[in-house]
């Protein structure tokens, strides 16, 4: 069979156990890359020499991150190919990923939050930034909110993250006025929660929040590359600096394993200061 069908097969199938479209179109880029190294040759003549060749040769510039990611595509890609019995050996079973050292979060200060807040200018861009600090939310999780999904008596949502996991996150008060004060001033009748600046009015996309969240942070002064998922970092920091447990915010984030939340207990200075004074 050749790489092109089983590609088309897979990404069918990944459809149906319910992979993200983000999921989706980062797979496609490195089958596409794949496909390009190869062109459309038959699977069941791809070794794994060819593949480790592949990923030296198209791999010279990518960071280990990257090449985990790209190691981890081949991998189940090959691996569905197997099960499905279209090869009679599986060439991506020994492919390992780079080591990667842990890398700590980068967060803002309650400071810099201050500052971004002041450079917000309308309601819009309140709402919108004030929900991704006091939320903690995912982009993805943000762009796919309704109207309809926001409870205001309770000041809290349900959002729908990785693998379709629902969770129920909350908001505060200087965001549920925010919120409010942005829907009561749109005239559309649309469902979605945040929608375009310009005309044709739709659902605000992912590169249309990162724009919005770059140009707060540009009218602020931050001398920093700001991006929406550093304000779910700042979030899950301020929380961990304020005492809350690691369980606690482990469940607000989403986060499976409570290794990956502990990570914000290892870069919050002011909890390690807090600690080595009380101990030393």
């Amino acid at each position: 069979m050749l790489l092109s069908d089983v590609w088309h097969k897979y990404q069918l199938d990944k459809k149906i156990e319910g992979y993200s479209p983000l999921t989706l179109k980062s797979y496609c880029y490195q089958y596409n890359t794949l496909l390009s190294h190869f062109g459309d040759v038959e699977v069941n003549t791809l070794t794994t020499d060819q593949l480790k060749n592949y990923l030296v040769e198209e791999g010279e510039h990518l960071k280990p991150s990257s090449m985990g990611h790209r190691v981890r595509c081949l991998r189940s890609l090959f691996k569905w190919t197997y099960e499905e019995g279209f090869i009679q050996m599986d060439p991506a079973t020994k492919l390992k990923e780079p080591k990667i050292g842990k890398r700590i979060p980068k967060f803002l200060s309650e400071l810099e939050i201050e500052h971004l807040r002041e450079a917000c200018h309308t309601s819009m861009e309140n709402a919108l930034f004030e929900f991704f600090y006091s939320t903690g939310c995912r982009i993805g999780e943000v762009v796919k909110l309704n109207r309809d999904d926001i409870n205001f008596a309770t000041n809290s949502v349900i959002v729908h993250g990785k693998g379709d996991k629902e969770r129920e996150v909350y908001f505060n008060t200087r965001c549920s006025l925010w919120l409010k004060r942005y829907l009561e001033e749109r005239e559309d009748e649309y469902d979605c929660l945040f929608i375009t600046e310009r005309r044709p009015r739709k659902r605000m996309s992912i590169d249309n929040i990162r724009y919005i969240i770059k140009r707060i942070s540009c009218r602020a002064g931050i001398n920093k590359n700001i991006h929406p998922h550093q304000l779910r970092h700042s979030y899950a920091t301020h929380m961990i600096n304020n005492g809350a447990p690691v369980e606690v915010i482990q469940s607000l984030l989403g986060h499976e394993k409570s290794e990956t939340t502990k990570l914000y207990a290892q870069l919050s200075g002011k909890m390690r200061h807090d600690l080595y004074t009380k101990y030393f």
